[in-house]
C-alpha cells in the first residue's frame, strides 16, 4: 500500500509537469519560472523569495536565479516597504497577467482530471489526509535539527 502511494506520488508529479509544460514552452519560461509566477498569484500575502524557498522548498540559489530572469523580462517586480529596505516584496507585472492565467488553467484542469470521480467530501477528506500528512513532515524535518 505505501509503495502505491509513493508512485501515486510520482505520477501525480509527472502528470503536473505535463500540465504545464505548455504554458512554459508558448512563454519560454522554465517551469521554475512559472512556479514563482503562480506561487505569487495563488498565495497573497507569501511575497518574498524567502517565503518561496521555505513553502516550496526550494534552493535559495534556483529561486535568486529564476527572480532574476522574470525581473529582466519584466515579469515580476520588487517593491520596498518604507523603513525596511532590505526585504524585497515581489509583485507581479502587468506582462504576466497572461502566463499566470493560462498557468492557473492548467493548474485547474489538472485536479479536476486528478478528481474527476470524486465527490466534493472525497475531496475535503483529502485536503484533511494532505494536510496532516504535510504536517507529520515538517515535524520530522524540526526534529531532525
Amino acid at each position: 500500500m505505501l509503495f502505491d502511494l509513493w508512485d501515486g506520488l510520482s505520477l501525480f508529479k509527472k502528470i503536473y509537469d505535463q500540465s504545464l509544460e505548455p504554458v512554459c514552452k508558448k512563454y519560454q519560461l522554465t517551469r521554475m519560472e512559472l512556479d514563482i509566477l503562480l506561487f505569487l498569484a495563488n498565495n497573497p500575502g507569501y511575497d518574498t523569495a524567502k517565503d518561496i524557498i521555505e513553502r516550496r522548498r526550494l534552493t535559495k540559489s534556483h529561486v535568486s536565479m529564476s527572480l532574476k530572469d522574470l525581473e529582466r523580462r519584466d515579469l515580476v517586480q520588487k517593491e520596498y516597504y518604507p523603513g525596511n529596505q532590505k526585504t524585497a516584496h515581489l509583485k507581479l507585472s502587468s506582462a504576466s497577467i497572461q502566463m499566470v492565467a493560462e498557468g492557473q488553467q492548467a493548474q485547474k484542469k489538472f485536479f479536476q482530471t486528478v478528481f474527476r470521480d470524486f465527490n466534493p467530501e472525497d475531496v475535503s477528506r483529502m485536503e484533511d489526509y494532505f494536510e496532516r500528512m504535510r504536517k507529520n513532515m515538517q515535524n520530522a524535518l524540526k526534529e531532525e535539527l
